[in-house]
């Protein structure tokens, strides 16, 4: 009985995801896949229809699988692809980011003159906007620029936004310009964004030009931050007369300038020593200045953090601190946390006017803070941070101090961390495991191996003891540096003490043990695996065969590769073993390893070629693969390309 579609979705999308699981990496389209949907005989069922219910919703977060599917599916003679199929995997690609994809499906879509929906260009540009392809998204729009009511304003006004952030002013006007056209509605984040970098180059003319167009199609946005944006952005630009003098229009038009606005044109004039005209501004803003909203404020800057405007965040917060002007915590947390992705000094500045204010960061600023400040090597801010918070008795839980420890150890300042973590026993506080942990890679990052063997046994006598990822941490330093005893001599202890190794633990010993042509006792730690589980010895197999073919040890590789069960055996460890061969020109081991495979295992042939022919285009030295092909269509005639 012919299934319905539903059922035959569900039934294509649970069998590739399946057959993925089992090859490496996991979850990505591979020859052997093409195989699993010949078996499963769904060729005559294929449609567009049917390839857009498999991979939305079942496979859009997994892309490869998605486009792989995609383009299987068009090998069907007479099958052609329509907007319903094309637009399932645009969305797949677009919530992955994979970019190149993206172009090269929408370059098939312009020229067979297909049309999509508005949803997936709106999927599209918004995923450029965050890969931060911002001059795409614009190319994408301006193609497609009569749809942008259907497009929506949220993706236009984020556009907008981010091609002025990004610089590309002249875009983002023509996209302004196509929302008046279209009677797409403006937000504060779009067009505030937009005219803050637009009016610093702009005859003042033409800001006020685009207010009032602004004005007239009653769009929906904040008056007093919009005047806020206009004079910071002239006094950036130097032209601070033009922003006194901007403060009359601005009212005029109900954009009210606020005591910020006046703030930043006074420090301006105070800079160049113009005390008159300071004065000015000053009598001005006592007689027509008003309260700055800390909600509106609030509100748009997490807005901006939202859409990743970091710089924009950043400048309107320093504003905000600068002047001493009324900011929430919850504000000064978000700044914090995300400025210091991308300025760990002004972030400092908002951490430690947070302090003075006798406010404390949340553990998440203080972990997006900590990280930051690693990422660009900043230790000694972030001992700065550590003693300010250590000061004010902020560390009163294990949860902060092992955050602190952490962020200690990443940044390698070892006895630092050592220290906090003798300060959270002064206070009561039994360090967890994963603090021990951390201090222990750190110290093997580092080189600090006596110290690291020190606090082995201080982990113990604590009465914490080790777990797994203590081995594991220890094991692949002592396999990376030779000292191969040491590692399985922690090998055999974690067996005694019943903590069963992973794939890290036996990937790490057995490359060790390769490098150190220890290949017996490296098969005896495989054989250790299989006996603890047989899933587990797949799953290490490829690596392991990596390491024996790095060393050049192909006899001992093919006797692994022969002595397994169909359980444990499958066709990648085959394929990854006879490249080798080839890249080695060993072609009469590689030609009897696949007789022997022929014999033994014929079901993975197919796989295998399929694997070798797909390999062709990369190969440095094609020859060899070629004449392995030959050998398998001799031993069992296989197609290609079974299209």
């Amino acid at each position: 009985m012919k299934p319905s579609p539903s059922e035959a979705a569900i039934r294509i999308s649970r069998a590739i995801i399946s057959a993925s699981n089992q090859s490496r990496p996991t979850r990505s389209w591979s020859p052997s896949l093409e195989q699993t949907l010949h078996r499963l005989g769904c060729h005559d069922l294929l449609s567009p229809s049917l390839v857009a219910r498999v991979i939305d919703p079942f496979l859009l977060h997994h892309y490869s699988l998605a486009l792989g599917f995609f383009y299987w599916a068009s090998q069907k003679p007479g099958f052609t692809h329509t907007s319903i199929s094309y637009q399932s995997v645009l969305k797949s690609l677009s919530i992955s980011r994979q970019f190149n994809a993206v172009e090269r499906l929408l370059k098939d879509v312009k020229t067979q003159k297909i049309l999509l929906h508005s949803s997936v260009y709106r999927s599209v540009i918004a995923s450029y906007i965050i890969g931060k392809r911002t001059q795409n998204a614009f190319l994408i729009f301006n193609e497609v620029s009569a749809l942008s009511r259907e497009i929506g304003p949220d993706t236009c006004n984020s556009l907008l936004a981010a091609l002025a952030s990004d610089g590309c002013v002249v875009y983002a006007q023509r996209v302004f310009d196509e929302m008046i056209k279209q009677g797409v509605t403006l937000n504060s984040l779009g067009f505030g964004v937009f005219i803050w970098r637009f009016c610093r180059n702009a005859e003042l003319g033409t800001t006020l030009s685009l207010l009032d167009e602004v004005i007239k199609h009653a769009s929906k946005v904040n008056g007093s931050i919009i005047a806020l944006l206009i004079i910071h952005g002239l006094c950036q630009a130097s032209r601070v007369s033009e922003a006194f003098e901007f403060f009359e229009e601005l009212r005029r038009r109900e954009y009210k300038p606020d005591f910020m606005a006046y703030r930043i044109v006074t420090e301006a004039f105070r800079l160049t020593g113009s005390a008159d005209e300071v004065q000015k501004v000053l009598k001005k803003k006592r007689k027509l200045g008003v309260a700055p909203r800390e909600n509106d404020y609030r509100e748009f800057i997490f807005d901006l953090i939202s859409e990743r405007r970091l710089l924009e965040a950043k400048e309107l917060g320093e504003v905000i601190i600068n002047g001493n002007f009324p900011i929430r915590n919850d504000v000064l947390n978000a700044l914090v946390g995300s400025v210091s992705s991308i300025d760990p000094g002004s972030a400092m500045l908002f951490f430690k006017f947070m302090i003075s204010k006798e406010s404390f960061p949340t553990l998440l600023t203080l972990s997006n803070l900590g990280r930051n400040l690693c990422k660009h090597e900043k230790t000694d801010e972030l001992l700065e941070v550590f003693h300010i918070l250590s000061s004010k008795n902020y560390f009163s839980d294990l949860e902060s101090y092992s955050a602190m420890v952490s962020f200690l150890c990443k940044a390698g300042r070892v006895r630092e961390a050592y220290g906090v973590l003798q300060e959270m026993k002064k206070n009561g506080l039994d360090p967890d495991i994963s603090s021990y942990n951390c201090l222990m890679e750190a110290c093997c990052r580092e080189d600090l191996l006596r110290p690291a063997k020190r606090l082995w046994d201080e982990m113990f006598a604590s009465g914490n003891g080790v777990n797994l990822k203590t081995y594991n941490i220890l094991i692949q330093k002592f396999s990376d540096i030779g000292q191969i005893q040491d590692a399985q001599w922690l090998f055999q202890h974690m067996l005694e003490k019943g903590v069963n190794p992973d794939a890290t633990t036996y990937t790490s010993l057995l490359e060790g043990l390769c490098q150190e042509k220890q290949f017996e006792s490296a098969f005896e730690v495989f054989k250790k695996s299989l006996e603890q589980d047989a899933m587990l010895a797949r799953t290490i197999l490829n690596t392991f065969i990596v390491y024996i073919c790095k060393e050049g040890n192909f006899p001992f590789a093919s006797k692994l590769l022969c002595g397994l069960t169909n359980d444990v055996g499958h066709p990648d460890s085959h394929v990854i073993f006879l490249k080798y061969l080839a890249d080695a020109g060993e072609i009469s081991t590689s030609i009897e390893h696949i007789k022997w495979v022929g014999s033994s295992s014929p079901s993975m042939l197919p796989t295998i070629s399929a694997a070798l022919f797909a390999s062709l285009a990369s190969s440095s030295k094609p020859e060899p693969i070629l004449k392995m092909l030959q050998t398998i269509q001799d031993k069992s005639p296989i197609p290609y390309n079974d299209s």
